[in-house]
């Protein structure tokens, strides 16, 4: 019995210090990765691109150094983490946790985890999704994968993701389905403008959200996001051409949409009768599809873009202006020559069949050689 209850003495203590470990590393690890964070906020500013790399090589060999203070401890550690953890991945750059029905993504190369091949309980069990450390911009490109990867999660947690401006909400619309927003007033400026809570439940009308940061979702707000910002939607879908419109919507919908114009002969986009049109074509309204977010990278392909179908049209038209130059010039050099030219056909033709009947011996030859 003493034996016995050494045993499980041990065991506890071995289990208290494997979570002891784990915990620390942890700590650790998302102490690095938002050091890695304040670095990147102020890199190009500070340091040119080699040094900026190589302070981040030596940020990461300290922390290391720093969670490793032996070998015996780091191999323990290495271990351990292997079969104690479940739902933790951990690397110096970033992390990713499962807790409970949360999932926790810090760092931006996280967002990698989201690629991977979850189990089905596993992924339907996550109701909260929390992005730390991740510039906003790197996070638009993942957030349909959420619903697919995800299908039950309903909470969308944001801190230090460089959220800045009204417009970066619009990216939220791909998600599908949302019922509670949570953004920390760390490292998201956003928060601190009076109005982006009624904006952001006038751009994600259509998901019925509950809460806010906590705080229950009243009709009294509803109506004033609709106050505030409906005339917005009226004038970004005015703008935009009808063809541009349909694209923006689903087969489906696109029917709906003409039908509406059709019957009721009036412009997209009405302020007075915008919920029933959503409640008619169903999710989205098509008049708030207009108002998207463009990450920084993507508008940096546009402007490639734009710039190579700029270069090519200059060069198209050069083109043009060219060929449209030299047929001015042959055609004013061929109104010079016509009268002259005309003069010596008529001429070649008066001697050719002044005499008929070699006139026309020579015809007879030219039509046998023809069929010759």
């Amino acid at each position: 019995m003493a034996s016995a209850a050494l045993r499980r003495e041990e065991e506890k203590r071995r289990e208290s210090h494997k979570q002891t470990l784990l915990k620390e590393k942890k700590r650790l690890t998302i102490s690095n990765i938002a050091r890695l964070w304040e670095t990147q906020q102020n890199r190009f500013a500070a340091l040119p691109s080699d040094e900026a790399k190589d302070e981040d090589t030596d940020l990461c060999q300290k922390t290391r150094n720093a969670a490793y203070g032996f070998p015996e401890e780091a191999r323990s550690l290495d271990s351990l983490l292997g079969k104690a953890t479940q739902g933790l991945a951990v690397l110096d750059s970033h992390l990713v946790e499962i807790d409970g029905e949360a999932l926790y993504l810090y760092g931006s190369g996280a967002l990698e985890s989201l690629d991977r091949n979850w189990s089905i309980q596993t992924a339907s069990s996550i109701a909260s999704i929390s992005f730390v450390f991740i510039d906003f911009d790197e996070i638009v490109p993942v957030l349909p994968k959420l619903k697919i990867k995800f299908p039950n999660f309903v909470h969308l947690k944001f801190k230090e993701t460089n959220l800045v401006m009204l417009q970066q909400f619009n990216a939220l619309a791909q998600v599908r389905r949302l019922e509670q927003l949570t953004v920390d007033a760390e490292g998201n400026p956003i928060v601190t403008f009076t109005l982006w809570k009624f904006y952001v439940l006038f751009r994600l009308s259509h998901f019925n959200l509950q809460k806010i940061n906590g705080m229950e979702v009243t009709q009294n707000d509803m109506v004033m996001a609709e106050r505030l910002f409906g005339i917005l939607a009226y004038i970004a879908s005015s703008d935009v051409p009808y063809c541009r419109l349909l694209s923006l919507l689903g087969d489906s919908r696109k029917k709906h949409l003409c039908y509406l114009l059709e019957a009721k002969g009036r412009k997209l986009g009405n302020v007075g009768e915008d919920g029933n049109d959503q409640r008619k074509l169903g999710g989205e309204n098509a008049s708030r599809l207009t108002l998207n977010y463009t990450t920084k990278e993507s508008q940096v392909e546009k402007l490639e873009e734009t710039k190579d179908r700029r270069n090519f049209c200059q060069s198209y038209i050069q083109d043009l202006v060219k060929e449209a130059t030299d047929i001015s010039m042959k055609n004013e050099s061929f109104q010079k020559l016509w009268p002259q030219m005309f003069i010596e056909l008529v001429r070649d033709a008066v001697i050719e069949i002044r005499n008929k009947d070699s006139y026309m011996k020579l015809c007879l030859q030219r039509v046998v050689g023809q069929k010759s």
